[in-house]
């Protein structure tokens, strides 16, 4: 489906708005763990407080992503990811002035979970692919993606900055400041949402139709190791390293280069996914990262090392998500995208709760992480072998393909 031909709202601007979008709500997102410190000394309160708000918060998110895309699916894009924007920053705003843990699992976890839900990828590759030819729609998928990244690599140190000069406070006002800038975004995303092909179905019908599909399992539990893979490196890698003798600052600068080179790897696995096989590159990125895990964990620990390792996994980090988004797309059409786009995110999220605190509990019972670092390499064998049946075809249904 395309806009109107008078229309300003073109593929190239929908593409543009999306990514400034992702770029601001999942940099935005990426600078929790700055306040971490500031806000558990200020308020008394233990790490744990904190943690298990944006581990609601990553529950939350993947809860409500089917539902913001069934909303986006049925009412339009643009009045989803306005209405969402809103309510990311009131959660901020709120977050600024939670001096009880209620409080703050109120803002921190449930308002900007539900906030993200609607600014993030079920909704955002619900409209880009709607929006974009078969052929480009991969590509399409993987700069999006690639927007995300940019927001983590580029936000973290201006949020770092703002804590510096203006006191974590007056940052978390200001960052809302920055989200709410979504909102009149999201204008370039009101396509007034027609339905294509697959009109005839209702939501009910869909969901049982992809639930009745093996392909559609394979992707959400791929989708779950994913995310319990990049929850477990990216909060417990830096830990990891400053256990084993190297400083604080390697850490830093490992999480930025799986920012940096996420770029990198989402693009080219977006423009792969448009001419190669989709459930092939996925099977590749899950083969691989088994291979850099199990490197990275035979090998001497080195400073080199670790940002070598950081550097492989940015460029597999995302990949999955043009892949995978695309994939339900192809194969069940564009119709409830975002909705069942949300339904597979949500696989991703479990996966992200149980990596970052599994990663936790384990290191708690036994004093090392070696368990977790296995569990990974384990989970990623699975989804690669998950990944290789999928039915790349689309859908026949009675009215016609998919």
């Amino acid at each position: 489906m395309n806009p109107a031909p008078n229309s300003w709202r073109t593929p190239t601007a929908i593409l543009i708005a999306g990514c400034v979008i992702l770029t601001l709500s999942m940099g935005v997102r990426h600078t929790a763990g700055l306040f971490l410190q500031p806000m558990t000394v200020d308020h008394g309160w233990s790490r744990e407080t904190f943690s298990f708000a944006i581990a609601l918060q990553n529950l939350v998110w993947g809860l409500a992503s089917p539902f913001a895309g069934a909303l986006a699916d049925r009412y339009g894009a643009g009045r989803t990811v306005a209405a969402a924007a809103v309510l990311y920053a009131i959660g901020l705003g709120l977050m600024a002035y939670a001096d009880a843990p209620l409080a703050f699992d109120l803002s921190a976890g449930v308002l900007i979970g539900l906030g993200l839900s609607g600014t993030t990828f079920a909704v955002i590759m619900g409209v880009i692919g709607r929006h974009t030819t078969p052929e480009r729609r991969s590509l399409a998928l993987g700069i999006a993606s690639a927007g995300g990244s940019f927001g983590q690599f580029a936000v973290l140190p201006v949020g770092q900055m703002m804590i510096t000069a203006y006191g974590w406070q007056s940052a978390l006002l200001l960052l809302a400041c920055g989200v709410g800038l979504i909102a009149p975004l999201a204008n370039a995303l009101a396509d007034g949402h027609r339905p294509s092909a697959g009109a005839g179905q209702s939501v009910g019908q869909a969901l049982r139709e992809a639930g009745g599909q093996r392909s559609f399992h394979y992707l959400f539990w791929g989708y779950f190791v994913c995310g319990f893979q990049t929850a477990f490196i990216m909060l417990h890698l830096p830990a990891f390293l400053v256990d084993a003798g190297l400083s604080a600052n390697v850490g830093m600068t490992a999480v930025a280069l799986i920012g940096l080179f996420n770029i990198l790897g989402s693009f080219l696995f977006g423009w792969g996914g448009g001419c190669y096989s989709k459930k092939n590159l996925l099977v590749l990125i899950y083969a691989a990262r088994a291979v850099a895990i199990l490197v990275f964990m035979l090998i001497p620990l080195s400073t080199a090392s670790a940002w070598l390792f950081a550097a492989a996994m940015g460029i597999l980090w995302l990949g999955t998500v043009p892949l995978t988004n695309g994939l339900v797309a192809q194969i069940f059409g564009l119709r409830y995208m975002s909705m069942l786009t949300g339904v597979v995110f949500l696989g991703h999220q479990l996966g992200s709760f149980l990596g970052a605190w599994l990663g936790g509990r384990i290191f708690d019972e036994t004093g090392s992480y070696s368990l977790a670092w296995g569990i990974a390499i384990g989970l990623s064998v699975l989804a690669a072998l998950c990944s290789a049946p999928i039915d790349e075809r689309p859908l026949a249904r009675a009215g016609g393909a998919a």
